[in-house]
C-alpha cells in the first residue's frame, strides 16, 4: 500500500506545493490540504503504517525528517526545526516516537 492509495494525488500534490520552501511545513494545514484529516481512523493507521518506514510501530525523529518523502520520493526533507515542532505537537507521552494512536490523534486534531 502507498499513501497515493488513500489520498487523492492531486490533493497530496497540492499539500507539497505548500511546503516546499524550508521552514514552511505546516503539519495542521497539511493534513487538512492532503485531505488525511477527512479520513477515517483505521485509513490514518494505514497511512501510519507506509510512514512508518522500518516498521517498528513507531515513527522516530530519524523517519520523520523524510515524512514528505513517503507521500513523493522526490520531495524535500523536513529541517531540524520543522521535525522538532511535528515531533513535539505529536508524541504525548514524551518517550521520543510517535505511536499509531498519537498520530491518529494528531491528524484529526
Amino acid at each position: 500500500m502507498s499513501l497515493v492509495d488513500l489520498l487523492s494525488p492531486s490533493d497530496v500534490a497540492a499539500a507539497l506545493r505548500e511546503c516546499q520552501a524550508p521552514d514552511t511545513f505546516n503539519f495542521k494545514k497539511f493534513f487538512q490540504t492532503s485531505g488525511m484529516t477527512k479520513k477515517s481512523a483505521g485509513q490514518v493507521k494505514d497511512a501510519f503504517l507506509v510512514i512508518d518506514n522500518d516498521q517498528s510501530g513507531f515513527i522516530e525523529e530519524h523517519e520523520l525528517k523524510f515524512f514528505l518523502q513517503r507521500f513523493d520520493p522526490s520531495a524535500r526533507e523536513l529541517t531540524c526545526s520543522e521535525t522538532r515542532e511535528f515531533m513535539a505537537a505529536a508524541d504525548h507521552d514524551r518517550d521520543g516516537k510517535i505511536g499509531a494512536e498519537e498520530f491518529q490523534e494528531l491528524v484529526h486534531s
